[in-house]
């Protein structure tokens, strides 16, 4: 998995989602893992909410983002279990243009080398919505740990080779 030295690294505009009906600013572990990481690697923490597990309110903070033209990409951690509560592939699939299927497969592959058959019961998911790239993780910080070390940071990299989402980016929203 090269890095292309010749090209210049670009910055991403990311926002940070926790969801959950339990955590807040002082205790969102996993919200601070994903901010210290993108940061780390060079990227802008756009904007940071903590929200409630309900589909609505989810779907609400999503549109919000997917609209504003300065954040570029959104990781929403949280409520992808299989729980009456855990509704954020849910909410998902109500802003999706399209569908990034192998971003969940590719992480539960990575989760499972780690927790085994217990990978089953996480949703990971992705998609695209009006040029905005859209990843929905588990709530635990390994998780979190896993799909930014194992996926996002290469993915979210315009020198990584042999290709990347970042240099798609200008062609998002072609017709």
């Amino acid at each position: 998995m090269p890095i292309n030295e010749d090209r210049p690294f670009l910055v991403v505009s990311i926002a940070v989602l926790t969801v959950s009906d339990t955590r807040t600013e002082a205790d969102d572990r996993s919200g601070d893992t994903l901010a210290e990481r993108l940061t780390a690697a060079g990227h802008k923490l756009a904007d940071r909410a903590i929200v409630k597990d309900d589909t609505n309110t989810i779907e609400a903070r999503l549109r919000g983002w997917i609209a504003d033209p300065d954040i570029d990409c959104v990781i929403a951690t949280g409520g992808t279990g299989v729980t009456g509560r855990d509704v954020t592939p849910e909410a998902l699939d109500r802003v999706c243009d399209k569908k990034i299927p192998g971003f969940g497969e590719l992480f539960r592959w990575i989760s499972f080398q780690k927790i085994g058959t217990s990978t089953i019961q996480s949703r990971a998911d992705a998609g695209v919505a009006n040029g905005t790239y859209l990843f929905v993780v588990p709530g635990s910080t390994g998780a979190c740990r896993d799909a930014w070390d194992e996926i996002l940071v290469h993915q979210l990299d315009n020198r990584f080779m042999p290709c990347n989402f970042v240099e798609l980016m200008p062609r998002l929203q072609e017709v």
